[in-house]
C-alpha cells in the first residue's frame, strides 16, 4: 500500500477542519471533492476572480448530503486579513491555493497580480501562524525555475523569472521560508507544472492551453499555436496535484517541512504533440476535429522548456503520481464534452 492510499485510510477514522483557499477554482474544488469524499470538515475561501459557483455545484453533486454538511463556504479576498483570520479560525490545515495565474495576465496587469499573489500570501501566512495551524501548504510554480536552462528541473537551481507571475511565485517561498525560521511555523511549497483536469476553465484570455484547445477542437475552431510547436511542458493530472497536497499536509516526518517540492510527472509533451493527442482522445469520444493548428509568434515571458524531477517528493513524501498526461487527457476529455453539449 502507497503512502497516499495508508494516509486516505487513516481521514475519516479522525476528520481535521481545512481551509482550502481558491476552493471555487479548478485546483481548490478538486482538493474539496476528495477531502470531503474523506468525511473531513472544510472551509472554503474565494472571492470568485477566476473561480465558479458552477465548480462548488459539481462538487455538491458528487458527495452526499451528509459530506456536503460538512463544507462551509466564505465568500472573501485574501488581500483583506480580517477575511484571511476568519477563515483560519479553528482550521487544522491550510492549502493555498487563491491566486491570479497566469504568466501573460501578470504582464498585463502586474499590479493586480502582485497585491494578490504577494500581499493575500502574506496575509494568509499571519493569519494561519496566528491561528496556530498544523500546516501551511501552498501552490508554488514552476515559473521559479525562470530562464535556467537545466532539465529536468531541481528544487534548489532556478534562474531569473520571466514574468510578474513568477516573481510573484518566488517571493510567495521566500516569505514561507522566513515565516518557517521566525515563527517556527510549518510551511510546505508545491511547485505545479502544468496542472490540467476537470474544471479547468476553458474560456477567457488567461485559459490554459488543454482546456483552450480541448474547447476550439470541440467547436471546431481554429487552434493556435504559440512559436513552432516544439516548446514543451510536464503536464500534470490534477488527480496527482491532489495527492501532492493531501501528502504535504499532513507529513509527520520534520525533515518534509519547510521545503519546496515539485509536482509534475517528470515527462516532456511538445505544443505538436499535446495537439495530437488532444485530437486522438476527442475521436475516441467520437468528436472528430480535422483543422491543422495555425502557428503564430511565441509568447512574451514563455520558458522553452519545461519537466521536472520528481525524487525529493516521491522520497521525502511518498509522492507517486499514477496519472501520464494520455490517462491523465482520458480522464479529463468526457468533462469537456460534456461541458459543451
Amino acid at each position: 500500500m502507497s503512502r497516499y492510499e495508508s494516509m486516505l485510510q487513516e481521514l475519516p477514522k479522525a476528520p481535521k477542519t481545512w481551509l482550502i483557499t481558491g476552493a471555487a477554482g479548478f485546483i481548490g474544488s478538486n482538493l474539496l471533492e476528495t477531502l470531503l469524499k474523506f468525511d473531513q470538515r472544510v472551509v472554503g475561501l474565494d472571492n470568485f476572480a477566476t473561480g465558479h459557483q458552477r465548480n462548488l455545484d459539481e462538487v455538491k453533486a458528487v458527495v452526499t448530503a451528509e459530506q456536503w454538511k460538512r463544507f462551509h463556504f466564505i465568500e472573501g479576498d485574501i488581500r483583506n486579513l480580517q477575511d484571511c483570520k476568519k477563515a483560519t479560525e479553528g482550521v487544522d490545515y491550510v492549502l493555498h491555493q487563491a491566486a491570479l495565474g497566469s504568466v501573460p495576465r501578470s504582464i498585463a496587469d502586474p499590479v493586480t497580480t502582485n497585491e494578490t499573489n504577494i500581499s493575500g500570501f502574506l496575509n494568509m501566512l499571519v493569519a494561519a501562524r496566528d491561528a496556530e495551524v498544523k500546516s501551511f501548504t501552498y501552490a508554488a510554480s514552476s515559473s521559479t525555475y525562470g530562464d535556467h536552462p537545466g532539465l529536468p528541473k531541481v528544487e534548489d537551481i532556478i534562474g531569473k523569472p520571466l514574468s510578474p507571475y513568477a516573481v510573484t511565485k518566488y517571493v510567495n517561498e521566500l516569505y514561507a521560508e522566513v515565516f518557517a525560521k521566525t515563527y517556527g511555523f510549518n510551511t510546505i511549497g508545491l511547485r505545479y507544472f502544468n496542472v490540467f483536469g476537470r474544471r479547468q476553465d476553458p474560456d477567457g484570455a488567461y485559459a490554459a492551453v488543454i482546456p483552450k484547445w480541448t474547447a476550439a477542437m470541440i467547436k471546431r475552431e481554429d487552434v493556435f499555436i504559440n512559436g513552432d510547436g516544439e516548446t514543451s511542458r510536464d503536464f500534470c493530472f490534477i488527480a496527482n496535484v491532489v495527492q501532492a497536497n493531501l501528502l504535504a499536509a499532513t507529513s509527520n516526518d520534520t525533515a518534509a517541512r519547510n521545503q519546496v517540492y515539485n509536482v509534475a510527472v517528470n515527462a516532456r509533451t511538445s505544443l505538436n504533440e499535446l495537439f495530437s493527442a488532444l485530437k486522438f482522445s476527442l475521436s475516441k469520444n467520437g468528436v472528430l476535429y480535422d483543422k491543422e493548428p495555425v502557428y503564430r509568434d511565441f509568447r512574451a515571458g514563455d520558458v522553452r522548456h519545461s519537466q521536472a524531477d520528481i525524487g525529493k517528493a516521491q522520497r521525502i513524501l511518498g509522492y507517486d503520481p499514477k496519472f501520464d498526461i494520455n490517462t491523465g487527457i482520458e480522464q479529463a476529455m468526457p468533462w469537456y464534452i460534456g461541458l459543451f453539449k
